[in-house]
């Protein structure tokens, strides 16, 4: 009961009450139905409370009680300011038949959207989000201070996360998506924007890790609703339905309502931003002209793009202004404060975020920036000439919407059709329409979209002039510019916040909304044609998502992590093995360090300096109980200054949907988690006689080698086209390398296994592997014995094998580079 009184403070009383508040004509906003009234209350309550969490945070002042306060204070101002005067009055029709609509809608994306993704980890993007709102809701700021990172001493820093020279300010990263800023102060930030992420700190708040995961879900039912209202105002009820409906049922929009993205968000948020600028300037509603700007300046802290909407938004308003509608200058206070404060955001604590925007920025050819320019000054010739000549007015109202038509399906043919790679451009860039029309919304449905844009543009621009002009030029830049579908279905997800929306309402429009006349067909012929088109593309929708509405992304991760961080105590100091030592252990840092609280450092290297780690090991040993470190691919950590204990191995798998380069996902695959947790001691007395079970507690002993696998009750790992393998010892008295390895059952077609062995550069010989495992043995002369029995530090042997491929080889998924099966080595 607590936790949702808690959510009506957050997600409906601020807004519920500033709606209902008698200023700007009250009754023009009272006179809308009551389901949109409803979800202005949640729209307005959500904006005003991430708003709080992010400027809260942004001062290092947040808490979800101050944000509790925060919002019951404005309430109680607003009501107050009111005199208590909050009823509607008569012109408040009371909710019918129609309200259901938006509820049964909800009800879908809650089917639909849940339970969320387990994806909590490191490594991509979603752990980034997720961790990032963990940290505002533990430490209440979006920069955080980290005192793992200000205990590393300085001379230790570059084991961990060393600077980037080619950079004029310190940067260094700390996780992936997370930077350091000041390494004495121990400052770090997460480098994407903090909207979504502030979403995460509430669901927190609200419901701990389950809740920061479904805030995703929460966000995709927003962008449903969202989506249905803007369709409802410009299309009527039924086409806004059935495009809300296709939408719900789209396999991109599920996914993406379970999976953490920003995406999703700014779709909600966007489509608002629309619905709001619409009823402002061009239903003359003065209360939404700062409730437009508003809410597209918070678009500004959620992702960059969103300046591709500031600025199709402007220029429709001043296109409307020249047209005859209203424009009101209320827009402009909040946009403004927002944008300002936006840029110190860029500046500052996104400096690294805003580095690539930066870059692509500062690349564009010539003639683009000429293009925009040319842009810019023509419209402005035509405000200041179009409002005080009706002539040029009505040449405006009657050009663009036809201009725009032909101009969109014209590129849409060519993009389509006779768009092919060459020269700079690539194959993904070329073919970004057709795969987004064969893999995500159908051929027949791509058309459909062309015609009722061609329609709605020609018949209903005027009524949106905003909402078809940001499509258009979303559409443009991203079939333009951005890649789709590059590495696998599931990267492509820009063209989520608006495209696939518009396109389904485009959709519902040209089939369900009569426009100018009968144009092809009477109504009664085309209303049949165009619902049996609908249904059966919601079919094949529904069919489509079929595997994904029953899948939960890393089912089962979360449990595996909490017990591992169980057994690490608050005074260990846990290093985990370097991203480029061959396995996925390093994703579990993020959240042992920023869900868990655990002191967590990852290394930058697979081969860290020995002697720099050995003065870290001397100094971490006077601030933490244990050193610990966790591993699963292969580091290069033995040395005779200090020896490592094993005290906890663990494998497990979980599922992830395929995601096949350039091609569409089929099936469910189980990812596999394979790690070890040792512990840092003293120099310990060497073994007499050296000996390696490889795939056992090996983490330390392998570099460049395949994850471990087993097979007949034998433990092995996959070498590589170069790999290494590092005992304690081999003494003076040593003379033979004895390896245990087969070839896999290598094809005929690929080249032999051929196995060069050398210690310390020295060549000791070739063997040629055969299928099964047998023992090979490779002399070792004394002079090398000799030499690396008088260091007295491990001795590295590398092994050297033409690899092959078994995707290439064979057709398989398998797409490693494999070299041979080791199994076990021994020097005697």
């Amino acid at each position: 009961m607590l936790a949702f009184l808690e959510l009506l403070v957050v997600g409906w009383l601020p807004g519920a009450v500033l709606f209902r508040q008698p200023i700007a004509q009250r009754d023009k906003r009272a006179a809308l139905p009551a389901e949109e009234r409803a979800y202005w209350a949640i729209v307005l309550s959500v904006a005003t409370s991430l708003a709080l969490v992010v400027g809260l945070a942004a001062l290092h002042r947040y808490s979800f009680r101050r944000l509790l306060i925060a919002d019951l204070a404005i309430a109680a101002v607003l009501t107050a300011a009111s005199r208590f005067d909050l009823r509607l009055g008569p012109a408040a029709r009371r909710a019918g038949l129609a309200a259901c609509i938006p509820l049964a809608l909800a009800l879908l994306g809650a089917w639909r959207f849940f339970p969320s993704s387990e994806y909590v980890i490191g490594g991509k993007d979603p752990g980034v989000y997720v961790n990032e709102g963990v940290q505002i809701a533990q430490r209440g700021a979006i920069v955080i201070v980290d005192p793992t990172v200000a205990s590393v001493p300085p001379f230790a820093r570059d084991l961990f996360f060393p600077a980037d020279a080619n950079r004029p300010r310190y940067t260094a990263l700390r996780f992936m998506g997370f930077y350091v800023l000041d390494p004495d102060a121990g400052s770090v930030v997460g480098q994407f924007p903090h909207v979504y992420p502030a979403a995460i700190a509430v669901g927190y708040a609200l419901g701990g890790l389950t809740g920061a995961r479904a805030a995703v879900g929460f966000w995709g039912i927003l962008g449903v609703l969202s989506v249905y209202f803007l369709g409802a105002r410009l299309l009527g009820r039924p086409a806004a339905a059935a495009a809300a409906v296709l939408l719900a049922l789209n396999v991109v929009e599920v996914w993406f309502s379970r999976y953490p993205n920003a995406d999703i968000v700014m779709q909600g948020l966007l489509f608002a931003a629309l619905l709001a600028n619409a009823r402002a300037h061009v239903d003359d509603d003065p209360f939404f002209a700062p409730v437009a700007g508003a809410l597209l300046g918070l678009l500004l802290f959620l992702r960059f793009d969103a300046v591709l909407a500031v600025a199709a938004v402007t220029a429709c308003n001043l296109l409307g202004f020249v047209a005859g509608q209203r424009y009101r200058w209320t827009f402009w206070p909040p946009l403004a404060m927002a944008s300002a404060l936006w840029l110190w955001y860029l500046v500052g604590p996104m400096r690294e975020y805003f580095e690539l925007p930066r870059v692509f920025i500062a690349n564009l050819p010539w003639w683009e920036y000429a293009a925009l320019a040319a842009g810019a000054v023509a419209l402005e010739i035509v405000v200041l000439i179009g409002r005080r000549s009706a002539a040029v007015s009505k040449r405006l109202v009657n050009f663009v919407p036809t201009a725009l038509a032909l101009l969109v399906a014209a590129l849409a043919i060519y993009a389509f059709s006779f768009r092919h790679p060459g020269g700079r451009l690539t194959d993904y860039d070329a073919y970004s329409l057709r795969m987004f029309a064969n893999f995500y919304v159908t051929v027949p449905a791509l058309i459909a979209a062309i015609i009722g844009y061609a329609l709605v543009t020609r018949g209903l621009f005027w009524r949106d002039p905003a909402f078809i002009v940001t499509l258009t030029a979303f559409s443009l830049f991203f079939f333009y510019r951005l890649r789709i579908v590059p590495v696998h279905f599931w990267a492509a997800r820009r063209f989520v916040p608006i495209i696939l929306p518009g396109a389904m309402l485009l959709i519902g429009g040209a089939a369900l909304t009569g426009v100018r006349g009968r144009l092809l067909f009477t109504r009664a012929i085309r209303g049949p044609i165009g619902l049996a088109f609908l249904v059966l593309l919601g079919y094949q929708y529904a069919r489509a998502a079929k595997p994904v509405v029953g899948h939960v992304e890393y089912e089962g991760v979360i449990p595996h992590i909490e017990r591992l961080a169980t057994r690490i105590a608050d005074d260990d100091l846990l290093i985990v093995e370097s991203r480029d030592a061959g396995s996925d252990a390093h994703v579990f840092a993020p959240p042992l360090a920023y869900i868990y609280a655990r002191h967590v450092l990852v290394l930058a290297s697979a081969a860290p300096d020995k002697a720099t780690f050995a003065a870290f090991l001397d100094d971490a040993k006077k601030r933490y109980r244990r050193v610990l470190f966790l591993g699963g691919g292969g580091t290069d950590l033995l040395s005779s200054r200090w020896t490592v204990e094993p005290i906890l191995s663990e494998r497990f798998q979980i599922p992830e949907y395929d995601s096949p380069w350039n091609a569409y996902p089929r099936f469910v695959r189980r990812k596999e988690f394979d790690y070890s947790v040792y512990a840092f001691a003293a120099p310990g007395a060497k073994p007499e006689e050296e000996s390696l079970d490889v795939g056992v507690n090996d983490d330390l002993n392998v570099i460049r080698f395949h994850a471990k696998e087993e097979t007949d009750g034998r433990t092995f790992r996959w070498s590589q086209r170069q790999s290494f393998l590092v005992i304690t010892r081999i003494r003076a008295s040593d003379r033979t390398l004895e390896l245990w390895m087969s070839n896999g059952g290598r094809p005929t077609t690929a080249p032999p296994a051929d196995v060069t062995v050398l210690v310390g550069g020295r060549g000791l010989g070739v063997v040629r592997v055969e299928n099964g495992f047998h023992k090979y043995e490779v002399a070792i002369p004394a002079d090398v014995a000799a030499a690396s029995d008088a260091t007295g530090e491990p001795v590295r042997i590398t092994l050297r094998t033409a690899t092959w491929n078994p995707r290439t080889v064979l057709g398989t998924q398998d797409d490693r580079e494999l070299g041979v099966m080791v199994d076990r080595v021994a020097v005697r």
